[in-house]
């Protein structure tokens, strides 16, 4: 897979120590050496790939369209936001699919390795970026109101992945730099709980514990009307129920080999999956949105999985899933900068239209470049070093 889930697999080397892993107790070989059988790289979805590309755009065009309406019902990708239950849903599907053979011979820690390489550099870019903006927005004076110490604390939190939500200027964001980072602390936690038991239970136990996730993500948006939550010190345990949730969901629809065949293609799953984004926003959200999370994303997976690729679109969709990290977590800090501009010089019709266009084209070429020039050579200098070290 091409994904930034998956493309860790190509990566992956696994430690002379390992451990095998029991339903009680987890021992430790003797030196047992790699094989080439565990590193060697999987099948593609390509399709997967090029969904999760699809997500991202949607995404990064719901983050500027919610500066200009502010009542989500005027907007027409409102349910945008619900990529992230996508991207939780297809990330249990990729690391059942990409660990479940392998991580009891690859040994925990390789497997954090394996998530820290892949995930963390972006991480790192995406909260220089924010700070660079931040501090040089030229139609913001927020930084002023900070010291070097304050916005020293809150980049460090940002890198390292913790939770600060102190900005009132930045709506209490649990990450006030690098906003949609929200999702990869939860993503790192479902991570942990995949290394330490999800992958040691059987599907039973698994699908118990998914109807339980249900149950919860179903609470959690009757109580607010919506799945937005997650993002902000107010709704941080909403964004643990939308994982919870999702990621077991993706996890149970590979476990239990659910791949639809189809003839839909790219194109055609791409349509079904953006009918979720542009879903309109109303008093029945708490009914549509744990719908679309709870039985459809699991179905797109599914079919997309299922579906044959014609191969003029196997291009589109590897780029879109290369792609698809970088844009995601290196876009939010030219949110903030259209955020103050729209504040300030309050465009409007054809301008926004041009600006928010013109953006998201020049936010993909930075995405590549970003991907080209820093974070395909970090992370194999990371894995390089890795091999020297064994």
């Amino acid at each position: 897979m091409n994904s930034y889930y998956s493309v860790f697999l190509a990566n992956s080397v696994i430690a002379p120590c390992q451990f095998n892993f029991h339903l009680n107790k987890i021992e430790p070989n003797n030196m047992t050496q790699p094989t080439p059988e565990i590193l060697k790289t999987k099948q593609h979805f390509e399709i997967l790939d090029g969904l999760r590309g699809v997500a991202a755009l949607a995404v990064v065009c719901f983050h500027f369209m919610e500066i200009v309406y502010s009542d989500y019902s005027q907007n027409f990708i409102g349910h945008g936001f619900l990529a992230v239950d996508f991207f939780f849903c297809l990330s249990g599907f990729v690391i059942g699919y990409a660990y479940d053979d392998r991580i009891g011979k690859m040994g925990v820690w390789e497997f954090f390795k394996s998530r820290l390489i892949r995930l963390q550099p972006l991480v790192i870019m995406g909260s220089v970026l924010c700070l660079l903006t931040f501090l040089f927005d030229p139609f913001s004076t927020y930084a002023g109101l900070y010291g070097a110490g304050k916005i020293t604390l809150i980049f460090l939190s940002s890198i390292l992945m913790i939770p600060l939500p102190i900005m009132p200027e930045r709506y209490f964001n649990l990450f006030c730099f690098n906003a949609p980072a929200w999702s990869l602390f939860w993503e790192y936690v479902a991570n942990i709980f995949y290394a330490f038991l999800l992958f040691r239970i059987g599907r039973r136990f698994l699908l118990l514990l998914t109807v339980l996730a249900a149950m919860a993500l179903c609470y959690v948006c009757y109580r607010a009307n919506s799945l937005m939550g997650g993002w902000s010190g107010g709704t941080f345990w909403d964004g643990g129920a939308r994982i919870f949730f999702s990621f077991l969901a993706g996890l149970l629809v590979y476990r239990s080999n659910w791949i639809i065949k189809n003839k839909l293609g790219f194109i055609g799953i791409a349509i079904l999956l953006a009918l979720a984004f542009i879903m309109p926003v109303s008093k029945w959200n708490w009914l549509s949105e744990p719908i679309a999370v709870i039985l459809y994303f699991p179905l797109i997976v599914a079919l997309g999985a299922g579906a044959a690729l014609t191969a003029g679109f196997k291009k589109i969709c590897v780029f879109f899933g290369k792609i698809s990290y970088p844009l995601y977590m290196t876009h939010y800090a030219f949110i903030w900068v259209f955020g103050n501009y729209y504040s300030t010089h309050k465009p409007g019709g054809i301008q926004l239209v041009i600006i928010i266009t013109t953006s998201m084209l020049l936010l993909v070429g930075i995405a590549y470049l970003v991907m080209v020039v820093y974070d395909i050579p970090v992370r194999k200098y990371l894995s390089s070093k890795r091999k020297q070290a064994l």
